[in-house]
């Protein structure tokens, strides 16, 4: 057996390192991080990814709207508690993919909101499901979802949005129950 000087195991273990940090998930992070763009007021949300569509099979882009429907959630909340009564206007929802099948995309979202008198009427959640390039799995994502309603709520789904490149989303609103509480 070949006995290692200092000077060789020091060596492998530093490949091992600078291999070990190349990997992908950092620089999706990284990318991902530099690729996007999110602004949100009391009437609207608005955001952009801007980078290749997929990193080692990932669909990075497509996962922008994740990343919209969080902060669209978060933003509802903070209208709710400053008594901003607010839902999504599932209507004037905006989507643009240019780019879409080329390999780097431009994706970019406009999410509006409008005003509810009543605080029971508002929405304080929001998600999406969603396909690139193939139909949303809508059914599972309803099932998921309808656990943590208020009892008797039901949520409000848009109808089927879609861009000419293919993107396709359902946008999914409903009063959050911790925060909505009183609304049961």
């Amino acid at each position: 057996m070949r006995k290692y000087s200092v000077f060789e195991l020091g060596f492998l273990l530093l490949m091992v390192f600078f291999i070990d940090s190349c990997s992908s998930p950092a620089s999706v992070k990284k990318h991902k991080e530099q690729g996007e763009k999110i602004t949100s007021s009391d009437f609207i949300c608005e955001g952009s990814y801007v980078g290749p569509e997929f990193i080692e099979g990932d669909d990075v882009a497509h996962q922008f709207s994740n990343e919209m429907s969080k902060k669209v959630g978060n933003q509802l909340k903070k209208l709710y508690k400053a008594g901003k009564y607010a839902k999504v206007d599932f209507d004037h929802i905006h989507m643009s993919t240019k780019g879409m099948g080329t390999g780097q995309v431009t994706y970019k979202l406009t999410i509006p909101f409008k005003r509810v008198k009543y605080k029971c009427e508002a929405f304080t959640s929001f998600d999406h499901s969603g396909g690139w390039n193939h139909p949303p799995a809508i059914e599972l994502r309803t099932e998921q979802l309808s656990t943590i309603l208020l009892p008797g709520d039901k949520l409000n789904i848009s109808e089927l949005k879609t861009t000419p490149e293919g993107l396709q989303e359902y946008w999914i609103q409903w009063r959050n129950k911790e925060v909505q509480a009183e609304c049961r």
